[in-house]
């Protein structure tokens, strides 16, 4: 019988309270959270929408992203742009790259929490 899918992400933090409402800020991620047309937002979890879901093993020497770290999160989002120009506000660092970008995959960007994990944000191509 397969996996219906992810039920949560954990990871270590030096300072886990700081750093879950830091999501919650920033990017509307954590407890407490609901993307649009998700319901009410719950007390211990995010209510995201539904969507693809990439789960892809890389190799140990990729270059995708930063060779000390074991992961990056990948978050989808409707409008790149807007999120960008609130991170961007708020003084969080943005990287992107024309390459990143196509007309298949979609829109990317970077950003990292407050204790440098990677995080690629994701707009998937309009259908």
């Amino acid at each position: 019988m397969p996996v219906l899918g992810i039920g949560g992400f954990f990871f270590r933090a030096s300072d886990p309270e700081a750093m879950g409402e830091w999501y919650r800020e920033y990017l509307g991620v954590g407890p407490g959270c609901a993307a649009e047309g998700e319901g009410e937002p719950a007390e211990w979890c995010w209510k995201p929408q539904a969507g693809p879901l990439i789960f892809q093993p890389f190799k140990a020497d990729t270059s995708y992203f930063a060779a000390d770290m074991t992961f990056m999160l990948n978050l989808r989002v409707a409008d790149l742009e807007g999120m960008l120009e609130q991170l961007n506000a708020a003084g969080i660092a943005i990287e992107t790259r024309d390459e990143w970008d196509s007309p298949e995959t979609g829109r990317f960007a970077r950003i990292h929490d407050p204790e440098g994990n990677p995080i690629e944000l994701w707009e998937p191509p309009a259908t």
